[in-house]
């Protein structure tokens, strides 16, 4: 089982990584948010079966900081030009 949270950890993470540094637009980026906050639970989860509070303190920064994302682009409006 832990193994399974490792790779999912790990697969996720590259995979919002590339999502959010291509920036293929709002939407897409947020989704790309929304991974990552699986990445970070996933890190979490992996930090509380092997014993490792530091990984489990780090990833729940980083969802709080994902959460943000997701608040950023996919729940704020847009500000338009004036």
């Amino acid at each position: 089982m832990e193994e399974v949270v490792r790779w999912l950890a790990t697969l996720t993470g590259i995979s919002a990584a590339i999502i959010v540094a291509a920036n293929f637009g709002r939407k897409l980026t947020g989704i790309g948010f929304i991974v990552f906050t699986v990445s970070s639970i996933a890190w979490i989860i992996a930090g509380y079966f092997e014993d490792l509070p530091s990984l489990m303190v780090q990833n729940v920064v980083l969802t709080a900081i994902n959460l943000l994302g997701i608040y950023r682009w996919l729940i704020l409006k847009e500000r338009q030009p004036q």
